[in-house]
């Protein structure tokens, strides 16, 4: 089950998040739960490995916002990087491939934190 103390233990801020949710702990891991299904995750994935850095953008900028918002730190800083990097349409030498890999683990803890 995931928890605000182990979001905190995973490098989450969560007093900075508990802070903009009202220190209502149900609504902030209601909204964590929620972002962890957020399709955005796919769309960028595929938009960047496909070429189309228009889209990788715009799902990148999304996931950005919402990451930053509830603190969810140790996801929020790779998907900074990729969203500055697709805003200046700049590829990175050796391409997307390790921040793309570096969101996908980090996601993939984030999930196994509601075990």
């Amino acid at each position: 089950m995931l928890t605000v103390e182990k979001l905190k233990e995973w490098g989450a801020d969560t007093g900075e998040a508990m802070a903009r949710c009202l220190n209502n702990e149900g609504f902030y891991l209601m909204l964590v739960g929620k972002e962890m299904a957020d399709p955005n995750f796919e769309k960028l994935d595929t938009a960047v490995r496909s070429g189309d850095l228009e889209a990788g953008f715009e799902a990148a900028h999304s996931l950005k916002g919402v990451l930053m918002n509830l603190a969810l730190t140790p996801l929020s800083r790779s998907v900074v990087t990729i969203t500055e990097l697709l805003r200046n349409r700049q590829v990175p030498e050796g391409g997307f491939d390790a921040l793309l890999e570096e969101i996908a683990r980090r996601k993939k803890e984030l999930n196994g934190l509601n075990q």
